[in-house]
């Protein structure tokens, strides 16, 4: 995907001050710290002097040492400290690659690509999840051994409600408009939305409409609407070739109290949201991750084999995915950057120079 937009890594909560974060994108690695003052920050995870990941060091202060020699870096790359003989010399000016890093919605993220466009780039704004009247919220995170291709077309493509004949969070879904519209694919379904035996019971039918859903890949992220009260974002992480960190934010207006005309107040909507991320959301997002491991091991196998595919709109998700970083080498094909050249291979899959020649 193109490094030249903001994407999640994690959320605020889980990084304290003094914690550490590794993470990849395209199979280059990144570390995220928070400093002792709370500031965040984001490197190369990689010492200049030896290589290793400063993930495995200390923070100190605003800075993260290296565990090896010591060697401390402040939050724009440059080190400032060496805790060893220099051998006589003055101090050498050594510098690693940082990355812009912002907190919002709750969650960190990191640009990746250009830093000179950060600043043109926007995280999606969700104004429900502000204010005194915020809707009701529910996160959750997975890692799956796919390409985050395959995650766009799982969460907009409504042909597998089969997966999901357990929980029946959609079923019987007629596709109804695909559209390319600048970098947005949107596409809508009618469809009974929201019939698990759980969750079913509170969808608030009386003030919702849950016969159709409107999605779009908003590229590179995936949104949908069930009758404005409703509603959720998809971001994904590609980490690699093979392996997506996939971020859920499902967010509700309105839920009905089972069997009256009353709604959920609102004082109760947030333990009700943790029950239903336990019993119901978390275990159907997990059908997709089975899939869609199942999916990227048989793509491995049979990469050779002819593509059959039905929804017309899946087709529009890839172009645009292909388009977007066709268009991302164009620019940076002046001066290639780490990201542009890296390989998207797992990190197990490396090896030194050499190796391979048995040297």
């Amino acid at each position: 995907m193109d490094p030249d937009y903001w994407y999640a890594v994690e959320y605020d909560a889980a990084l304290k001050p003094g914690g550490k974060l590794a993470t990849r994108f395209w199979g280059h690695p990144i570390v995220v710290y928070r400093g002792m003052d709370g500031t965040l920050h984001a490197l190369e995870d990689r010492c200049a002097h030896r290589q290793l990941a400063l993930s495995g060091g200390e923070v100190n202060g605003c800075h993260l040492t290296c565990t090896y020699h010591g060697w401390t870096y402040d939050g724009d790359g440059k080190v400032v400290h060496y805790a060893h003989d220099l051998f006589g010399r003055a101090q050498p000016e050594v510098k690693i690659t940082s990355y812009p890093v912002t907190s919002r919605h709750g969650m960190i993220w990191i640009f990746p690509g250009d830093p000179a466009l950060a600043a043109t780039r926007a995280v999606p704004d969700i104004p429900e999840l502000t204010g005194p009247d915020a809707w009701a919220r529910v996160d959750l995170s997975f890692v799956w051994g796919a390409h985050h291709s395959m995650v766009t077309d799982n969460v907009s493509d409504f042909t597998h409600a089969y997966l999901h004949r357990k929980y029946r969070p959609f079923w019987d879904a007629k596709l109804t408009r695909y559209e390319l519209v600048g970098e947005s694919v949107e596409v809508s379904y009618d469809a009974h939305i929201g019939g698990g035996r759980f969750s079913g019971r509170f969808v608030d039918r009386r003030r919702v409409d849950a016969t159709s859903i409107h999605l779009a890949f908003q590229y590179p992220y995936q949104r949908s609407d069930t009758g404005g009260a409703i509603k959720h974002w998809c971001f994904m992480l590609p980490l690699d070739r093979s392996t997506t960190q996939v971020f859920f934010l499902f967010y509700f207006d309105s839920l009905s109290i089972p069997g009256t005309n009353r709604k959920v107040p609102r004082c109760l909507m947030r333990p009700l949201m943790r029950a239903a991320r336990a019993l119901a959301i978390r275990p159907l997002l997990s059908e997709d991750g089975e899939a869609l491991e199942a999916e990227q091991r048989g793509w491995e196998t049979h990469h050779a084999a002819p593509v059959v595919e039905l929804n017309p709109a899946v087709s529009l998700f890839q172009d645009l995915t292909i388009r977007k970083w066709e268009e991302y080498l164009d620019r940076d094909r002046q001066r290639p950057s780490r990201i542009a050249l890296a390989d998207g291979k797992p990190p197990a899959q490396r090896c030194r120079a050499g190796a391979s020649t048995g040297l």
